[in-house]
């Protein structure tokens, strides 16, 4: 106990019962006083220290400093705040000294409260250096009167002020893409000549890219990655982020071991940030007063992209977030997933089956049939090795038809009839795209004849709707074209991601997990056994086979008029 008057080990009433005031001097200071000497920790000590030494009556002991260092006042969540409240409650002050009443509230409420109540019921004297001043034990009257009420009404005000003043940056910097988080996301760091920027951090980025190959590619699930990090002695990231010298806490407040989960593998597999994103605003507080947060909906994040350098490349994320939505379980301790986990499904109700091992052999089982009711699907029961085989074939079949589509695609990239569809396509949208107008421009027109007199009411409806009709056939029309259009210009080279991906599987003698992951998007078994396979790059399959069948009918049409059949 620091002692400045009259040594004091405990009690609160000398012998002759007088009063020894056991003082607890309060001092905060938060982030918006920035540099301001005059309301530094410091500064505050010594206004404090010469009140008492020169103005404070009776015998005292300075029992503790209680400092709240950049911490807002509008709540009474502080630290150093409540471990001056428990003190108080266990007898062991009965005054608090502050330098005013906003280094103590910047809540209106708070400061009633504890004015009017939370201090009387403790029997603790509450002094103010400076003004207004306040002592509630030689002049309580200052407490029943305007200035005081008024005081912390202004001061509630300039924090309302201050906090929208501060949001109102932030959003600010947040929608020019500058970082405002206090530490960077794992896999970045700030930049050191630029806090607002982030910069890779290629230790925890490689941790980064291997969670990602592991999860798209080796089929490992999340408790097997976390397993692998945590056997491969790398920190998590709270720990890692300690390790460099950051004064990091677990965001959820609670104990952090250190170590890798599933639940910090998922957050690496949903954050946007990898792909040079910038993330921000996905929490808010309720209020200047409430500081709890609450999560924002996604449509309202601040996101710019393009901001820093991406540590994952956007198909490999896009292929994580698929496989995350898609129904992978495993048992508790499961570390890697079964080949064929989160593709194979029920054709009738599409639901993910369910895997069974009996007797050295691997059957798959409709799960609505098996877990929900008998009524509601049928068995559909297959053994995976059919399925294995049937899928392995289906897709070297799907890569022998790309073969031979890519020869398809190099002899018409050759000539030169795609340019003369494009022509054509372009003369005919012209086209239809006049013939809308003018009849849009006679629909228009409409009203204005039935309002002169020129056409009746009945007259006016039925053409509306005539020339209402066509206007819409010509809209379908001209949509048709621009599709058509769209699909000229973006051609087909041997380098498409479709014709590609396939390829790159070209002579694959047995499934793995990668090859399901690039080219099979769900697999489905029917009531019989019969099984269909539906792949990736559909779309693009089917832009090839029109942009193939248009110049292939051009490349006809040009043929014949050289008098030869292409």
């Amino acid at each position: 106990m620091a002692r400045i008057r009259k040594a004091v080990s405990s009690g609160v009433h000398s012998a002759s019962h007088k009063t020894i005031w056991l003082i607890a001097a309060y001092i905060r200071l938060s982030r918006e006083d920035g540099n301001d000497e005059s309301l530094s920790v410091t500064n505050q000590k010594k206004i404090i220290g010469e009140y008492l030494e020169t103005f404070f009556e009776g015998e005292f002991a300075l029992v503790d400093y209680y400092i709240d260092d950049g911490l807002t006042g509008t709540d009474y969540d502080r630290p150093d705040f409540q471990r001056m409240l428990h003190d108080m409650e266990a007898g062991k002050i009965n005054c608090i000294i502050c330098k005013n009443l906003s280094r103590m509230f910047r809540n209106y409420s708070d400061q009633g409260y504890f004015l009017e109540k939370i201090f009387p019921m403790n029997k603790t004297r509450f002094i103010t250096v400076s003004a207004p001043r306040v002592d509630s034990f030689l002049h309580p009257e200052t407490l029943q009167g305007l200035e005081v009420p008024i005081n912390g009404l202004m001061n509630d005000r300039f924090a309302a002020k201050t906090s929208s003043d501060v949001r109102d940056t932030f959003a600010t910097k947040r929608r020019k893409g500058e970082f405002i988080g206090a530490f960077a996301p794992y896999g970045y760091k700030k930049a050191p000549e630029n806090k607002n920027a982030l910069i890779i951090d290629e230790e925890a980025a490689e941790v980064v890219r291997n969670i990602y190959q592991w999860f798209v590619y080796e089929g490992m699930s999340k408790n097997g990655i976390a397993h692998r990090l945590n056997d491969l002695g790398i920190a998590g990231p709270a720990a890692y982020k300690k390790s460099k010298g950051l004064n990091f806490c677990c965001p959820q407040g609670g104990k952090n071991d250190g170590l890798w989960s599933p639940s910090s593998v998922t957050t690496v597999l949903k954050n946007k940030m990898y792909l040079g994103i910038m993330v921000q605003g996905k929490q808010t507080v309720i209020s200047y007063k409430v500081h709890d947060k609450v999560a924002v909906p996604e449509e309202d994040w601040y996101m710019v992209p393009d901001t820093h350098e991406p540590i994952i490349e956007a198909e490999l994320f896009q292929k994580a977030s698929d496989l995350q939505t898609r129904d992978t379980r495993t048992a508790p301790s499961g570390r890697k997933l079964h080949l064929l986990s989160g593709f194979i499904r029920c054709a009738d109700c599409k639901k993910a089956m369910t895997r069974q091992k009996t007797k050295n052999i691997v059957y798959y089982y409709c799960r609505t049939f098996r877990e929900k009711s008998k009524n509601a699907c049928t068995k559909h029961t297959i053994k995976e090795e059919v399925v294995m085989k049937a899928v392995l074939a289906a897709i070297q079949a799907q890569i022998s038809l790309v073969d031979s589509l890519t020869d398809v695609v190099e002899e018409i990239n050759k000539s030169p009839v795609a340019k003369n569809e494009s022509t054509r396509l372009a003369a005919m949208l012209h086209l239809r795209q006049k013939e809308l107008d003018k009849v849009i421009g006679i629909a228009d027109g409409l009203y204005g004849d039935w309002k002169s007199g020129d056409i009746s009411k009945d007259e006016y409806t039925r053409l509306k709707q005539k020339y209402s009709s066509q206007a819409e056939q010509l809209k379908v029309t001209i949509q048709n074209i621009q599709s058509e259009c769209q699909v000229m210009a973006k051609g087909v080279s041997k380098n498409d991601p479709y014709l590609a991906y396939f390829l790159k599987y070209k002579n694959i003698k047995e499934l793995n997990r990668g090859i399901l992951v690039d080219l099979v998007k769900n697999i489905y078994i029917h009531q019989g056994g019969e099984i269909s396979i539906e792949f990736n790059f559909a779309d693009q399959h089917h832009r090839i086979i029109e942009w193939m069948e248009n110049n292939q009918n051009e490349r006809t049409i040009v043929g014949k008029k050289n008098g030869k059949t292409a």
